[in-house]
């Protein structure tokens, strides 16, 4: 049946940073398709937030403090979730900061943090997570990419290296272990109306005008939208989609030279 494509009843899923915004919409959407989701973060009290946010949604969640650039933390936290919850199947490498600086402002080690979190950290824990899925010939990696893993803009060099690099990665991984029947994707969120992004899609932000007069489908996405792509590419339906990065952008990246108005004739 096809609803059984989508279930994931017994499966295991780790998403990193997924206290808050697109990383915990895609943990509650995992979760009500029956997966046991974890979450880490580390900070105890965005955890037991995180807790009470998933409780409202009616879904239970396994929270725990890391820091997903440490190595030997991630070792830990994930040998503890193997034995509390279980060995994970699905991972969603969402952790991630930015920085708006314009590079000749950025000092080095501005970038490097960017670096370590955005492209590092899903290596590590992609790293650590992988053999256990290669030995049950099952497993499912989803890296948050951006839809600046194909083009820049101002003042976000770091993240945009970053996510270039996690696209790539993102490839590299597809190619060493999809043989083992291992799905590597991507999702490329657009822009989406998280609390963080709040203060710019208010009034006649410039910002704003910018998004709904360039995106096709004339909204900001939800975080939602980025749930329901998460499930699909951890589901059984992607089960031959590999190495890929799926744009969640209402069409911004296949006509970014779209004017609401202009064009619609």
């Amino acid at each position: 049946m096809i609803q059984e494509l989508f279930d994931l009843s017994g499966k295991v899923a780790l998403v990193t940073g997924g206290t808050h915004g697109i990383g915990m919409a895609v943990g509650v959407t995992l979760a009500k398709a029956g997966a046991k989701v974890c979450v880490n973060g580390r900070s105890n009290d965005k955890l037991s937030e995180c807790k009470k946010e998933y409780a409202k949604a009616g879904v239970d969640v396994y929270t725990i403090n890391f820091d997903v650039t440490d190595e030997v933390a991630v070792d830990k936290g994930i040998s503890t979730i193997e034995k509390e919850v279980g060995p994970v199947d699905i991972l969603v490498n969402n952790a991630g900061i930015i920085k708006r600086i314009p590079i000749l402002d950025l000092k080095v080690d501005d970038f490097k943090e960017v670096i370590d979190i955005d492209l590092v950290a899903p290596f590590i824990v992609a790293k650590r997570v992988a053999p256990k899925m290669i030995e049950n010939r099952s497993g499912k990696i989803i890296n948050m990419c951006s839809m600046m893993s194909v083009y820049g803009r101002n003042s976000v060099s770091a993240y945009a290296s970053a996510k270039g690099g996690l696209k790539l990665l993102t490839a590299n991984m597809c190619c060493e272990w999809a043989k083992y029947n291992v799905q590597i994707n991507g999702i490329g969120p657009g822009y989406i109306a998280t609390p963080q992004t709040a203060p710019i899609r208010e009034g006649a932000h410039p910002f704003n005008d910018l998004v709904m007069t360039r995106t096709p489908a004339n909204r900001w996405g939800e975080p939602e939208d980025v749930g329901n792509a998460a499930l699909f590419l951890a589901s059984k339906a992607a089960d031959f989609v590999n190495g890929q990065v799926l744009y969640v952008d209402g069409g911004i990246l296949a006509n970014f030279g779209y004017v609401k108005g202009e064009n619609d004739i």
